[in-house]
């Protein structure tokens, strides 16, 4: 369809010129015609009256009758019309032979006996430019919406008959004139319908009629074209919106820099993996069986779904890429799909340790206050080394994870961690030891790996003085407390001190107290 708009378009584009020329000739044609036909029937109007009123006249005399030549010829046997009364005549023959064609002869010194000549301001004016000039012809167009009018207008001349005769014929009102005056004006009016001359355009109007027929042929096909088209972006705004909702939900099955690498074409979703070294943390709740036991399945499903809710913002702030959730324990790990080097991305994934733990007191202090006796105690390892990371799985259905003895370590560093503290490997300590404090631990063992592994347990970590911060962090059964002396508002510090000192008289009387500090 739209090869055939394009030619069509061409051949109306060629065919433009091709009906103007046509017309062109046509109206050429026609004018001719016109003017051929004009002039015939004028040609044959004279003829006819020279016939009837000079030639015929004088046939029609009496023998032996003088032919004359005078203004009232019809009066005398063998007379004939004098130049003037035949001017006069023949305009009224031609006008109404000739609907179209108008011709006078009139002067402002008519003879006595002759009805006096009404001119008209342009008349009057075109006789006195002549008599100033009679060396010129004077023309004007009139113009309507329907009608096309052209007044041609030339000067009488008076020769030496003509004076001779008018100076001394008796019903003559000037008997002055002199060879070369201007006696009055012939003029000739040709009026021409519009409508003629716009029908005379046949083909530009079959053109024009032609470009219309196509020009809403077009349009209809636009209208249509335009309703296939908005319904088709109203079905694919659907598509949209629906794919879009389905997006938003399979990206809370995956880590944001997974889903983004994914949906942005960066990565394919084929099984493929990769070797890299990465920094695992691996966190787990303690004693979490004993605290299903003790509340309500809506009750631990809630307090979980908040605690994962609350690691999972702090670990995206941080760049981590949270892999799974297991049970009660977390699996993230930094350097892949992005990546900031070894060091930082071991330093951002203790941030992100410290944080979490931060935060974890905060949540005990809140469950606590809402009636749970015992919150979560977590514990956390890091370990920086190689892992194979990448699509594991089958074509229909695969997981992005990490596999290798590295990660196993991480989960392996949390369970010698207290409850509330992060152990880290030798490898993550060396990358992050400008930046922390840490005891070192007794050496471990595990399967998988052949070395023993020294961990360290974080206990503080150094300020931008090169000043020790100490983390005190500790929960259990009437104790919800942690304490970062770093985060703590100078203006708030004679408080806490407060706080501290009650909590230590209360512990040392023996009082059962529950005293709550946290930062």
């Amino acid at each position: 369809m739209g090869f055939v708009l394009v030619l069509l378009v061409v051949l109306l584009l060629v065919g433009l010129p091709v009906a103007v020329w046509l017309d062109l000739r046509n109206l050429a044609d026609n004018n001719l015609r016109r003017q051929a036909s004009d002039l015939n029937s004028i040609i044959t109007s004279v003829r006819g009256y020279y016939a009837s009123n000079v030639v015929g006249r004088v046939l029609a005399a009496p023998p032996g009758t003088m032919t004359r030549v005078v203004h009232n010829y019809e009066d005398i046997p063998g007379a004939i019309p004098i130049p003037a009364t035949l001017s006069l005549e023949l305009g009224k023959v031609i006008s109404q032979q000739q609907h179209n064609i108008a011709y006078r002869f009139v002067s402002d010194y008519p003879f006595a006996n002759r009805a006096p000549h009404p001119l008209d301001q342009f008349e009057t004016d075109a006789l006195r430019h002549l008599r100033g000039n009679p060396n010129q012809m004077i023309s004007i167009s009139s113009n309507s919406p329907f009608v096309d009018q052209v007044r041609w207008v030339s000067p009488v001349i008076m020769a030496q008959a003509c004076v001779s005769c008018h100076n001394t014929h008796p019903e003559s009102l000037k008997r002055d004139w002199k060879v070369g005056d201007v006696r009055g004006l012939q003029e000739v009016t040709i009026t021409q319908p519009i409508i003629g001359n716009i029908f005379a355009f046949n083909y530009l109007l079959a053109y024009f009629a032609l470009v219309a027929l196509v020009g809403f042929i077009f349009i209809a096909l636009q209208r249509r074209q335009a309703a296939l088209i908005r319904g088709m972006n109203a079905e694919l705004e659907t598509a949209n919106e629906f794919l879009a909702s389905l997006s938003m939900k399979i990206s809370r099955y995956l880590s944001p820099q997974i889903y983004k690498s994914i949906f942005s074409g960066q990565k394919e979703v084929t099984i493929q993996t990769e070797r890299k070294k990465l920094t695992i943390f691996f966190s787990d709740i303690q004693d979490f069986t004993a605290t299903t036991e003790r509340l309500q399945p809506e009750e631990i499903t809630a307090l979980l779904n908040e605690y994962f809710t609350e690691m999972s913002k702090i670990a995206l702030n941080h760049g981590g890429t949270i892999d799974k959730f297991v049970g009660d324990a977390m699996l993230i790990f930094f350097g892949d799909p992005e990546t900031k080097g070894d060091a930082e991305d071991a330093r951002a994934c203790l941030r992100m340790a410290i944080e979490m733990q931060a935060r974890i007191a905060g949540l005990n202090a809140k469950w606590r206050n809402a009636g749970i006796e015992q919150p979560f105690r977590v514990r956390m390892g890091i370990n920086t080394g190689y892992c194979n990371v990448g699509n594991f799985g089958s074509d229909d259905r695969m997981d992005y994870t990490i596999i290798g003895a590295e990660a196993n370590l991480a989960a392996r560093l949390q369970s010698v961690a207290q409850p509330g503290h992060i152990v880290v490997s030798y490898e993550t300590y060396a990358l992050v030891r400008d930046a922390v404090v840490a005891q070192a631990l007794p050496p471990i063992t595990m399967k998988g790996i052949s070395r023993e592994v020294i961990p360290y347990a974080i206990s503080g970590f150094l300020d931008a003085t090169g000043q020790t911060v100490q983390v005190f962090s500790e929960h259990q059964t009437g104790l919800d407390f942690y304490l970062n002396a770093n985060m703590i508002d100078a203006n708030n510090t004679a408080h806490i001190r407060k706080v501290l000192e009650d909590a230590l008289k209360a512990l040392d009387k023996g009082v059962p107290a529950v005293q709550t500090a946290t930062s």
